[in-house]
């Protein structure tokens, strides 16, 4: 019986990328973008892996961050482990770059991170990558939820009896 993890989000080999490629990275006009982001360029950290930091509202809206090999090129594939605890993350190719769009789960306020792996080919090194969110909720208005009818008492029969008296 095969494993599924959950929270690990993976890409896949897409072969040589295509370079001079313009797209946009939300043809449909689908995928809202938070009113707050603002992103860190990611810098060596103290173990040598890329480090980021972004700043985002819980509003229901993506923040992007864009990262190629730093020695040029293009990554072949990604992952993402660990998952981000307060949201979702998303990964995909655009134009030679790996863009990462984070979404904090809608009303939460507090620290986020999560863990991209970047990989050059197979058999190459492999770029490590953490985002440490700041996740804001000030103005976030949470949907009310749907209220539900309240259940109505099941009809039962009556057991109390009558007792008639006689008048003689």
């Amino acid at each position: 019986m095969p494993v599924l993890t959950a929270g690990l989000l993976t890409g896949c080999n897409h072969g040589p990328l295509q370079t001079g490629v313009v797209g946009d990275p939300d043809p449909f006009g689908s995928v809202r973008t938070s009113a707050v982001c603002q992103v860190s360029k990611p810098q060596p950290g103290p173990t040598g892996d890329l480090v980021s930091s972004m700043t985002v509202r819980s509003d229901d809206g993506r923040c992007l961050l864009s990262i190629a090999p730093p020695e040029g090129g293009t990554y072949a594939s990604f992952g993402v482990s660990p998952a981000p605890e307060h949201g979702k993350a998303f990964l995909y190719i655009l134009n030679g770059k790996v863009q990462v769009s984070y979404t904090p789960s809608m009303g939460y306020a507090g620290p986020d991170t999560f863990t991209a792996t970047l990989i050059h080919g197979p058999g190459q090194k492999r770029d490590r990558l953490t985002v440490n969110a700041t996740v804001d909720a000030t103005g976030v208005v949470m949907p009310k939820p749907a209220v539900a009818e309240p259940a109505k008492p099941a009809a039962t029969k009556s057991t109390a009896t009558t007792t008639r008296r006689r008048h003689k």
